[in-house]
């Protein structure tokens, strides 16, 4: 024994050493990162990356941006069985370590020391938390040191309940979701709080590899490892047997959802996007904006049904076209697969279709394609007699041949082929097409190659109601409704019969309708414009012309304007002056402006002449819901200018006006008073004979809604190349534009009556629906009047086809009509009086 006593002392002083020389090497390790050490206070106030969201008026998605999504969650929101789980697979330890579990700690280094590599990395869920926020993923020993250290410091700081609320929102789970409530809504299309115990533990198995075995990625991977998460679970008594053996047994049922949209409006997203950038760069995508709109849910729902119906019909009647592009069929080799030979016929002796590796590549094709609306992506798996089945969201479906019935060759924009008298003229096994769900079944479809847009506003303040720029932002993100400048055509006239009204004509002026010819240096050659049918209709009336949409009266009366004096007064209505041509052919609508701002001048016609703004973001919150923005519209205010009594000391300023419309309007916030730009007795004049261009004229197809508040234009320009109709109701106002975007014509047969109106009759019905009509008042100063309709002059006593007429009280005419002698039959004569 006394031999061995200096040895074991010898043994001891070493072990001491040891020891010792640890806790030195600790405590420099210690004293080196300490100071870097960043401030825990800063995880109470930490700022998680949430995206962009865009809501429409009455709070529904429109969509979110951004690359994280994210959904953060208080720990009393946590389902308490998901908390379970996380523990039993993460950390079982965590309410009763101090941030580091020493045994784990232990375990990984014996291992790496062992195998020479890391198979764990002891990690606790508070050293997660230290990593997640304030490191990174470098794999090296001093950040691990940090880590220890900085996890010892959180716990210190924040309570337990605290730091797990700040894990489950920062940890990434894969598929751009950061939390947990994100990834319930990835991989489910639910909250977390409506998950079943399965679905939790496969949410809680993901933070080991969030990419290689999430439940879209690797099916089979993240199986085994939410069972593992729900063995754990049993092991711990977390959950029963029974609970154990049924979730173990239920399917895997999680497949990718994007971002719940509950309001299609991907034109509308976009401008919100651009909007928040341009504001607030960068962390417009990352500090959880919430922006509110001013779009009316199923105003815009309409609007998207109406343009895409509109343009699919147009499209059908045009022809189908030739060729489709095909998807592969992989096939078998018989050689290799004997057993196959008694199944096959003669035609199939060599191969046979490998169905699971082709609808395996089929699936992938169908979804990336982009979302459509109204049309969706099939392939042709089977073509028969009487239709061909169909492959299309994992499933077979049927075609008649009813739905392709329609689907006559395109060979021209006026020529169409012949009907197909069978399936096969039009499809063969591997097509892939686009198909429409009809009131009997499936009907072939394509994407149409015509686009069109159609912009919504509510005209007392501008709002935009609805707004899509296209047939699908997946196709093509060009945004027609603010980026396409188009001519307008005969959609621009009632602005030049608004200033014409407004210089001493009225609606009963009599135009000669005859052929002209202008000779004009700004127009650098000789022109000679016509009617679209070709014909001239002699002397008419002001308000004639304008339903029947005559070209060469509105040329003559511009002329008599003058081109500058009608730029002046149309610019304020909402058109940039530099896109106004101030010469003769602003008459025939030449001049290029968006949908919206024709939209915006429109506005002043419904809204009895004040000028507003469009505007699309109504409020932005922060990601607390503290408000950030408000907008402030110019704002109609037909009270505050009606005329005031008392002495001019008791009269309102015009700053009080403004306050009378804060109360009326909006008690907390002041709206500035749209100004007016249009006398009330010309907007009556003007209105009057819209509403004919609806009673009477073009635009006749808007009878089919019954109302009697309604008044617009229709336009169409050379060789049919755009196709509109603006109108409106004092409620709201609407545009619709039809074109190619590259100009060519639509056909001979495409006029803004029969293309463009439809569309908007089938918007208006169900925008409308509900809303009371509104008729225009009549002003003071307006009175009705019987005149010649062939002359425009005060008709005679006992006249049999006399005719009311509005005029303003001092533009009444003064001489009744001249009657000339008697003619051979004995009639009288009416000569018209001509102004040209």
């Amino acid at each position: 024994m006394t031999k061995s006593h200096p040895l074991l002392q010898l043994f001891f002083w070493l072990v001491m050493s040891i020891f010792a020389g640890s806790g030195m090497l600790m405590m420099a390790i210690y004293l080196y990162l300490a100071p870097t050490l960043p401030d825990t206070e800063e995880l109470k106030d930490v700022e998680l990356q949430t995206p962009l969201r865009v809501y429409s008026a009455d709070g529904k998605l429109i969509s979110e941006f951004g690359e994280k999504r994210r959904t953060p969650l208080t720990y009393a929101e946590i389902p308490p069985q998901f908390i379970n789980a996380l523990l039993a697979s993460e950390d079982d330890g965590f309410f009763e370590h101090h941030g580091i579990d020493l045994k784990g700690l232990a375990r990984a280094a014996f291992e790496l020391i062992r195998t020479g590599r890391k198979k764990s990395g002891g990690s606790t869920i508070t050293m997660q938390v230290a990593k997640n926020y304030y490191l990174s993923s470098e794999k090296t020993f001093a950040r691990k040191f940090t880590e220890i250290l900085l996890a010892l410091k959180i716990e210190q700081s924040l309570s337990k309940q605290d730091i797990l609320e700040l894990y489950i929102n920062k940890i990434y789970l894969g598929k751009r979701a950061y939390g947990i409530e994100a990834a319930a809504q990835v991989y489910y299309g639910k909250s977390i709080k409506e998950l079943n115990l399965a679905q939790l533990a496969m949410i809680a198995g993901l933070p080991q590899a969030p990419s290689a075995a999430n439940p879209v990625n690797n099916p089979r991977r993240a199986l085994d490892r939410r069972n593992y998460v729900l063995a754990r679970m049993r092991t711990l008594e977390m959950i029963s047997a029974e609970e154990f053996d049924q979730a173990a047994r239920a399917p895997v049922t999680a497949r990718y959802h994007g971002a719940t949209s509950e309001v299609v409006a991907p034109y509308v997203a976009e401008m919100v996007r651009r909007e928040m950038v341009e504001r607030y760069g960068d962390e417009a995508y990352t500090l959880g904006y919430n922006v509110y709109t001013t779009v009316d849910t199923n105003r815009q729902l309409a609007a998207n049904r109406a343009l895409q119906t509109g343009l699919l019909k147009y499209d059908r009647d045009h022809g189908y076209r030739l060729p489709k592009p095909m998807a592969p069929i992989n096939t078998l080799d018989v050689a290799e697969n004997p057993e196959l030979e008694p199944w096959l016929s003669k035609a199939d002796k060599a191969y046979d279709i490998d169905w699971p590796e082709t609808l395996e590549q089929w699936d992938s094709i169908l979804r990336d394609q982009d979302d459509m609306g109204l049309i969706s992506p099939a392939i042709v798996r089977s073509v028969e007699n009487d239709g061909a089945w169909i492959y299309q969201n994992n499933s077979e479906r049927w075609l008649p041949f009813s739905g392709m019935l329609w689907a006559k060759p395109y060979v021209n924009v006026n020529i169409i082929g012949s009907e197909p008298e069978k399936p096969a003229d039009l499809l063969s096994a591997g097509q892939r097409i686009w198909v429409e769900e009809g009131q009997d079944g499936l009907i072939l479809a394509q994407v149409p190659e015509a686009e069109g847009s159609i912009v919504s506003l509510r005209p007392n303040d501008g709002a935009i109601q609805a707004l899509v720029g296209g047939f699908s932002l997946g196709n093509n993100k060009f945004n027609r409704v603010i980026q396409a400048d188009r001519q307008p055509g005969s959609a621009f006239k009632p602005f030049i019969y608004s200033a014409a009204l407004a210089n001493g004509f009225t609606p009963a002026s009599i135009i000669n309708d005859a052929p002209v010819v202008f000779e004009d240096a700004s127009l650098e050659n000789t022109w000679r414009p016509q009617n679209n049918s070709g014909k001239f209709y002699g002397p008419t009336r002001l308000r004639q012309a304008l339903y029947k949409s005559q070209n060469l009266v509105s040329i003559r009366i511009l002329k008599q304007v003058g081109p500058s004096r009608a730029v002046n007064y149309i610019e304020p209505f909402g058109f940039p002056r530099s896109k106004l041509n101030a010469d003769l052919s602003l008459a025939l609508g030449a001049s290029a402006v968006t949908p919206m701002e024709l939209a915006t001048g429109y506005c002043v016609l419904a809204n009895g002449g004040y000028a507003v703004d469009p505007y699309l973001i109504s409020r932005i919150e922060d990601s607390n819901g503290n408000i950030l923005f408000t907008a402030t519209p110019r704002t109609v205010c037909r009270e505050c200018e009606k005329p005031q009594s008392g002495t001019a000391e008791e009269q309102l300023s015009a700053s009080e006006l403004e306050q009378q419309l804060q109360q009326q309007l909006n008690p907390e916030e002041a709206l500035p008073l749209a100004p007016r730009v249009m006398d009330e007795r010309t907007h009556f004049l003007m209105i009057s004979m819209l509403k004919d261009v609806v009673r009477l004229g073009t635009g006749k197809r808007a009878l089919a809604l019954n109302r009697d508040d309604l008044a617009g234009k229709t336009g169409t320009t050379n060789d049919q190349k755009d196709a509109w109709f603006s109108g409106f109701s004092p409620d709201l106002v609407t545009t619709v534009w039809i074109g190619f975007d590259q100009p060519k014509t639509l056909g001979r047969w495409a006029f803004g009556s029969n293309t463009a109106l439809p569309i908007w009759v089938d918007y208006m019905g169900s925008a409308l629906n509900g809303v009371p009509e509104h008729p225009f008042e009549q002003p003071e100063g307006i009175v009705s009047v019987r005149i010649d309709p062939e002359t425009g002059l005060l008709a005679t006593p006992g006249q049999s086809n006399a005719i009311f007429e509005y005029f303003k009280e001092e533009d009444v005419p003064s001489q009744p009509v001249k009657i000339a002698p008697t003619n051979g039959s004995g009639e009288t004569e009416l000569v018209p009086e001509q102004l040209f």
